[in-house]
This record gives structure tokens, sequence and C-alpha cells, in this order.
């Protein structure tokens, strides 16, 4: 099998971008773009650090990001497996890119980014949700925010259908890593209340 590994080869084959797809990046959140990503509820963090990448879903019940500034987001980092894998990769290596989503909607913001993180206490208390606080807080400073073209979404018909019948649970899937040592049915059973304890 041959490889492209010649940037000039690779636009020859695809040809210049349409003026729209350029035209529509900003670097700062303008109106529509603020609109639209504190509206998302969900996204997706990509990072990349010397150990390779990681995409890393995020989500809250409010907007998943907020404003700092026009050029400047923060994101609490609620407790999750404790890997751990964005948030070394932030560490060593401040790019990050987003993906925002909101159900109903085939369009997606990107957003590119350098990202920080902080343990500021007043930072950490702006997020402060049942009487728990964030560890840590991502503050992402804005490259550039664009839309993605639609045409992934509407392939797949995401928002308009459940293809989740019959897919193995997270239990099994650790039951068949370890090799039956950790989950299964008892470990799914559980999982619900262990999640419920420490959404925030």
């Amino acid at each position: 099998m041959e490889y492209l590994e010649d940037i000039a080869a690779l636009e020859a084959l695809y040809g210049s971008p349409g003026a729209p797809s350029l035209r529509k990046v900003a670097h700062r959140l303008t109106p529509l773009y603020r609109k639209w990503i504190m509206t998302s509820r969900f996204c997706v963090l990509s990072t990349v650090g010397p150990n390779g990448t990681d995409g890393s879903p995020r989500g809250d019940d409010g907007p998943v990001v907020t404003e700092l500034d026009e050029h400047t987001l923060a994101m609490p980092d609620w407790r999750g497996n404790n890997r751990l894998d964005s948030l070394r990769n932030i560490v060593e290596d401040g790019r990050v890119s987003l993906m925002f989503m909101v159900p109903g909607s085939n369009t997606i913001v990107r957003l590119n980014g350098d990202a920080r993180l902080t343990t500021d206490p007043d930072m950490r208390s702006r997020f402060e949700r049942k009487g728990r606080q964030p560890a840590t807080v991502i503050v992402i400073k804005i490259g550039e925010i664009y839309t993605q073209c639609a045409r992934a979404p509407m392939r797949a018909g995401i928002w308009s259908r459940d293809d989740s019948e019959g897919l193995p649970t997270v239990g099994e899937i650790l039951a068949e890593a370890s090799d039956g040592e950790e989950g299964g049915a008892d470990y799914d059973a559980a999982w619900s209340a262990r999640a419920a304890k420490t959404m925030w």
C-alpha cells in the first residue's frame, strides 16, 4: 500500500478550499460564535503530548465552557477516571482542539488554541456545584474558531437514530480487558450509583 508523504501531492489531490471555508474563521468569540458555544453542553477536547494524543469527552448541565473574555474560555475538570491523560498533555504541551456539539444540530463548531491548568481558588470556586469544586480548571486562549461542514453528522444520522441496542457494557469490556479480574455485571450494577456521587 502506498501512502502520501508530500503535502503538495495531498493538496493537488483535493484542490483548493472554497472561500467560505476560509472566511468563516474567527480569532475571538464573535456574537454568533459565542451564542453557539454557550449553548453547547458537550464537546470533545483533543490534546497532544510526548506520549501521544488524547480525545476526551467533556460535558456539563449548562455551557461546557465559561467565557472569561472574548479571547479566553475556562473549563472545569470534573472528576472522571483519574487517568489524567488530557491534563498531563496540557501541562507538557498546551495545544488543544475542541469540537462543540449541540443535540439536533448538524453543525459542529471547532476551536483551536492553547491551554493551561490552574488551581486558583477563585477560579475553582466559580464552578462550585453541590459543595464540590473541580480540582483544576483548564484555561483556554482562543487561536481560531470555525464551523465544521455538516456532512459527517448528516451521513451518520447522529441525532436521528439509536444504535445502542446490543452494545457491550463497560463492565463487559473491562472484564474482557482484564481477563475477568475486574468488571462484569456487578461493576455495571454499581456504576450508576458511583457516578451520581461524583458527578461534580
